[in-house]
């Protein structure tokens, strides 16, 4: 009778203010409160706000293809839709798209594994989020090379374990030797993670130093691997991918994670998936439980579409790789334009990573102080409208990095470098002060 919200004695004694209103504020974890947000999903949001907005905006920072999902993808998700495909399905995927998954792998990858290895889930991200679950007690470490992807570490200290960084440099294409990785393996090593190409340096492992890396690892046989292979289908020039999990020894100790998101273009599907062959599928049965009680499935009606992708798809893919190929000769060739800026070759995957530190030490024309790549950033985007993302949370020599994707028109990425270039140019003591 007294309506919604507060009782009507309540609300009338607060009318005449003989009750003051308490706040409460809610707890929140120091689980949450210890994780960072993801800085290039901030920067995304950031450019999408900015052009909603109406302002010319050229953004860099965006992880995903500029094309649309080809057709036949999403036309079997459709029909999958309409057919009904609308309730639960097997939570590691179905039995038809798991062995379409284990096809490819032992196909096109040559590893040695079956539909029960698959586990398949909501997006490839969340596929490396399992398998650090999985596989990483509190105080285990993981060795990765850095500069890496920004969500590596949290992921890895959500479940408990060390980051333990192997510095990489421009010099080295951004590549950690044998010798680096057998230096760093100690008895609380658990895993190694390697994402080849890579996010964000574009570089990769051609297949003698991705095989003399696992020689190493054949000496430490307390070691997974980790295999971030969600790019292996954008890979410039003559070079070529390997599989760890196909090398004989290693097939027991690698996870291969990859994805419909980058190479067909599908970033907002969320479908991605993990092969882990090893001690009878034990990994793969583990993180099928654990996603048994945080998602369940992935959506039903993708999965048909997952299958046409990995069966139909090639052309589409093909036809893309070279598409970005072409565009990583250009903003390569923009980018080492700069005043003072070197830059890795982009090898596969759609990003370079340029050291920019020469600016460190400069002002803008109106007084701003550039001593960081967050700093670079704010201003860039300021003055010219370019959006990048900074390498601070990249880990490694990072800091001394923007990363920009060319996952867009070539039109944009010349005028955007353009831009970049001439506000360079302008910066005050540019060359002088800087490191």
């Amino acid at each position: 009778m007294f309506g919604l919200g507060l009782p009507l004695l309540s609300r009338t004694m607060l009318k005449r203010g003989t009750i003051a209103m308490k706040t409460t504020q809610m707890p929140v974890s120091n689980r949450a409160n210890s994780i960072a947000p993801s800085s290039t999903l901030a920067i995304t949001a950031r450019v999408r706000q900015m052009k909603e907005e109406g302002r010319d905006v050229i953004g860099f920072g965006a992880g995903e293809p500029d094309f649309a999902t080809p057709d036949r993808i999403s036309d079997a998700a459709i029909q999958a839709l309409r057919s009904g495909m609308t309730r639960y399905v097997p939570v590691p995927g179905t039995p038809q798209a798991r062995e379409a998954v284990a096809e490819k792998l032992r196909e096109e990858n040559g590893i040695d594994c079956s539909a029960e290895h698959v586990v398949i889930s909501n997006g490839g991200k969340f596929s490396l989020y399992l398998a650090f679950q999985a596989i990483v007690n509190p105080g285990d470490e993981v060795l990765m090379p850095t500069p890496a992807w920004v969500s590596y570490k949290p992921m890895i200290e959500l479940a408990g374990g060390t980051l333990v960084e192997i510095p990489t440099t421009a010099d080295a294409n951004f590549l950690a030797t044998p010798e680096q990785f057998d230096a760093a393996i100690t008895p609380k090593t658990r895993a190694i993670v390697l994402n080849s190409p890579s996010n964000p340096c574009g570089t990769m492992y051609d297949p003698d130093a991705m095989r003399a890396i696992c020689d190493v690892l054949a000496r430490h046989d307390h070691v997974t691997l980790i295999s971030d292979e969600i790019y292996e289908r954008l890979i410039y020039g003559a070079r070529t991918h390997l599989s760890p999990g196909s090398i004989d020894f290693m097939r027991d100790r690698t996870v291969t994670i990859n994805g419909l998101s980058k190479a067909f273009a599908a970033t907002g599907w969320r479908v991605g998936y993990a092969c882990a062959p090893g001690h009878d599928g034990a990994i793969a049965k583990a993180m099928g439980k654990m996603q048994s009680q945080m998602t369940s499935s992935v959506t039903a009606f993708t999965l048909p579409a997952l299958v046409v992708a990995l069966e139909q798809c090639q052309g589409e893919v093909a036809a893309m790789r070279e598409v970005f190929e072409q565009r990583a000769k250009l903003m390569y060739d923009a980018v080492s334009t700069w005043p003072g800026v070197t830059c890795a070759p982009p090898m596969g995957a759609f990003y370079v990573f340029p050291d920019i530190s020469a600016a460190f030490g400069s002002s803008t024309a109106d007084g701003r102080h550039i001593a960081s790549a967050g700093d670079f950033a704010a201003a860039l985007l300021d003055d010219t409208g370019v959006a990048v993302v900074p390498g601070d949370d990249f880990l490694g020599c990072g800091p001394h990095h923007i990363r920009l994707s060319f996952a867009l028109d070539e039109d944009s990425i010349v005028t955007g470098c353009q831009r970049i270039g001439a506000w360079m140019d302008a910066l005050v003591g540019m060359g002088e002060s800087g490191s």
